[in-house]
């Protein structure tokens, strides 16, 4: 659970040593951000703590286009023995609930445990189940791709493990309320990233 007062202090005071390891939603704006957001801090009684961005954007905030949740280190507030939960998350990240034939009972099987304890693992220690960090994690590839490359979206959609253009821009438009295509028209003329084509093999 999160110590409230603890990511209070960090929030106001914009410490990077809490950044990744929660996300603060703010009520009024129904935008989620890092601790370390360059933005002026909200008043504390219209903010929220979430454990992980997919934990913020099932609470309905959407991402904050300036500390940019998608670049927040990976820290997880879980250790010692949730080591389940965490491999879980891993494997998320590599992609194994992106398929069109993957699922939760599957993922599940590979860590050895039922689907109903990974989805109760993840209610205590993530916020949310396993189908929204995955879709979370696809949304934050296709973004860093946005933000970093000159990809065309149909590209980034796949790259990011998007089954189809078409899931892609509705589930970036649920999340960021406006279309890829409109993030990228909003990218600085001068990229701090350097901008380049994957030319993955």
């Amino acid at each position: 659970m999160l110590d409230e007062t603890e990511c209070e202090q960090a929030r106001v005071g914009r410490d990077p040593a809490y950044d990744g390891r929660f996300f603060t939603g703010v009520r009024t704006t129904r935008i989620y951000c890092r601790p370390v957001c360059p933005v002026r801090p909200a008043r504390g009684a219209n903010v929220r703590f979430y454990p992980t961005a997919a934990a913020a954007e099932s609470a309905g905030f959407r991402p904050c286009l300036r500390c940019r949740p998608e670049t927040a280190p990976f820290c997880p507030a879980w250790n010692g023995s949730r080591t389940t939960t965490e491999r879980a998350l891993r494997l998320i990240d590599d992609g194994a609930l992106d398929s069109d034939d993957a699922s939760v009972e599957a993922l599940a099987t590979r860590l050895g445990i039922g689907a109903r304890q990974l989805s109760r693992l993840f209610a205590k220690h993530v916020g949310a189940s396993p189908t929204q960090v995955a879709r979370t994690c696809r949304v934050q590839r296709a973004k860093r791709l946005i933000d970093a490359t000159d990809l065309p979206m149909v590209e980034i959609a796949t790259q990011a493990g998007f089954g189809s253009l078409r899931r892609f821009n509705t589930v970036f438009a649920e999340v960021y309320r406006r279309p890829p295509t409109a993030i990228r028209r909003q990218r600085p003329a001068e990229d701090p990233l350097t901008r380049r084509r994957d030319r993955a093999s």
